[in-house]
C-alpha cells in the first residue's frame, strides 16, 4: 500500500498502485508517473510527458502514443519520493483508478515536503 507522509500526518492511499501527476512550472505541460509499491520498494512503472522542452525532453526510447511521449524509466525501486510544494504552482495530483485531486486531499496543504512511500506501518 501506498502512503503521503507529511511530518506526523500519515496519509494511506489504500492502493498499491497510482499516478503521481503534475504541471511543469515554466512549460505549463502535464506530466505523469505510474508507480507501485513493492516489496523492493516504490517502482517508476511509466512515465509521460504531453510535450517538451525547459528539462523535460523525452528520452530516445519514449515514443507517442495518444498525443503524450511515454516510456519505462529505468530507476530502481525508491524508498521514498520526497514532492516539494512551493506554492508558485499547481498541488501535485494524485490519481488512483483514473480519478485524480490534490495533494491537498490527503494531507494539509502547508505541508512541505511530502514523501510517497510503501506504508510498512511507521511513518
Amino acid at each position: 500500500m501506498i502512503c503521503l507522509v507529511a511530518g506526523k500526518v500519515v496519509a494511506p492511499l489504500m492502493v498499491s498502485a497510482m499516478t503521481l501527476a503534475w504541471t511543469h512550472s515554466v512549460e505549463k505541460i502535464v506530466w505523469e508517473e505510474d508507480w507501485r509499491a513493492t516489496p523492493a520498494g516504490l517502482e517508476l512503472v511509466e512515465a509521460r510527458v504531453r510535450g517538451s522542452g525547459a528539462g523535460m525532453e523525452p528520452p530516445p526510447e519514449a515514443r507517442l502514443v495518444d498525443g503524450a511521449w511515454v516510456w519505462k524509466p529505468d530507476v530502481p525501486p525508491r524508498r521514498e519520493v520526497i514532492m516539494r510544494r512551493s506554492g508558485a504552482t499547481a498541488d501535485w495530483r494524485i490519481c488512483i483508478e483514473g480519478r485524480c485531486r490534490p495533494m491537498e486531499a490527503y494531507v494539509p496543504p502547508e505541508a512541505d515536503p511530502v514523501a510517497m512511500r510503501v506504508c510498512d506501518g511507521s511513518p
